[in-house]
């Protein structure tokens, strides 16, 4: 099992102070959500997040081992629950995520990154764990180079959440899309 020595953990706040208390308590949860991965065979690390904006507390989660990122976000009105449920979160996807793996018996660096252990049992909140889900639909369409500004604009005329466009500059692939606070965000994909 991680412990907080061995693990890079970040706690940062958006409008809220971040004491010892909270940090210790953040750090104590977020080791235990990693009780599956194994700091001695990868880099561990954990950004944590905590906001708080008209009376709604919220709690972000990112983990980085490796290649493997996973993101966990919850917001309630008390900072500790949310706190609670986005560590558990994390911790139910890291679970389905070693699940898959091992039903698929896939071996290899993914595998590696996760820490040697019984097969994991079914998680009784979720239920049983899903098979990935399929592609049913392909679409195919032009992407036209243009600004970030006219892909947001575009983006508003059609109405949708995501837009698919090329920087005029670059000809490089960006997806634009509208993020769960209302504001937008920019994947520009970087190969590694």
């Amino acid at each position: 099992m991680a412990t907080v020595d061995e693990v890079r953990i970040t706690v940062s706040g958006k409008n809220i102070d971040v004491t010892p208390a909270l940090k210790s308590y953040v750090e104590k949860r977020v080791t235990k959500a990693l009780k599956h991965f194994d700091p001695e065979r990868q880099a561990i690390s954990v950004d944590v997040v905590l906001g708080v904006q008209r009376g709604t507390h919220t709690a972000e989660v990112t983990l980085h081992v490796g290649k493997l990122l996973v993101r966990s976000e919850a917001e309630t009105h008390d900072l500790y629950a949310s706190i609670d449920e986005a560590t558990d979160r994390l911790a139910r996807q890291i679970r389905k995520y070693k699940t898959r793996l091992h039903r698929r018996g896939v071996q290899g660096p993914k595998l590696a990154e996760v820490a040697p252990g019984p097969a994991p049992a079914e998680d009784e909140r979720d239920g049983a764990v899903d098979a990935l889900p399929e592609v049913v639909r392909t679409k195919r369409f032009a992407i036209k180079p243009m600004s970030v500004q006219e892909a947001i604009l575009q983006m508003e005329l059609l109405g949708h959440d995501f837009f698919v466009f090329a920087d005029a500059e670059t000809h490089e692939v960006h997806v634009l899309y509208r993020r769960k606070d209302g504001q937008l965000g920019l994947i520009e994909p970087q190969v590694e």
